[in-house]
């Protein structure tokens, strides 16, 4: 019996277009899987965020340029820019926090600065100063401190006693001149 030599070795579905074979290491994806869309940049992934977890403690500086969560203790200073540093409802914090966005659900005891937004939810407790662009605190939340909105990229200026203020531009003062 005749047998042609350019049909594929399993059996295909009738309909099916078929598909050319090609040696690649990676196997191809099934169909299956979902097709990963592009990802935001302003949105923050477990993939890029570091996890201080319930039994680890902390003390000293912590920096870096990734988004921080904290289920555990940290006590000291925490700078990371601009990222997010979240402190989850098991973290308990003593330390000042310079972020782009900070959110409380646990206990902090330290002044906060933000150059975007701080969120003190409903479990959350805070005592200390806040200086953010925006701030929220939800109904339930404990908070003791001052609060300074300032515009986003408003530039800031350290007293001799180590407080900050802010620079306010100046007005331009008004000369009437007589004709």
């Amino acid at each position: 019996m005749w047998k042609p030599t350019n049909q594929p070795q399993t059996p295909g579905r009738p309909g099916e277009p078929e598909r050319p074979t090609m040696s690649s290491p990676n196997p191809p994806p099934m169909a299956s899987e979902p097709v990963a869309a592009p990802r935001p940049v302003a949105t923050t992934t477990t993939a890029d965020q570091a996890t201080i977890g319930k039994s680890l403690v902390i003390k000293g500086e912590v920096t870096g340029s990734e988004s921080l969560y904290i289920d555990g203790r940290v006590e000291g200073s925490i700078s990371l820019a601009g990222n997010r540093v979240t402190i989850g409802r098991n973290g308990v914090v003593a330390a000042n926090i310079n972020a782009r966005e900070i959110v409380v659900l646990g206990k902090v005891r330290g002044n906060l600065t933000a150059s975007d937004r701080v969120d003190i939810r409903s479990d959350g407790s805070l005592t200390g100063d806040v200086v953010a662009a925006r701030i929220s605190i939800e109904d339930g939340a404990y908070f003791k401190g001052g609060i300074d909105i300032r515009k986003a990229g408003q530039p800031t200026q350290t007293k001799p006693n180590g407080e900050e203020k802010s620079m306010a531009t100046p007005e331009p003062a008004v000369v009437a001149a007589r004709a």
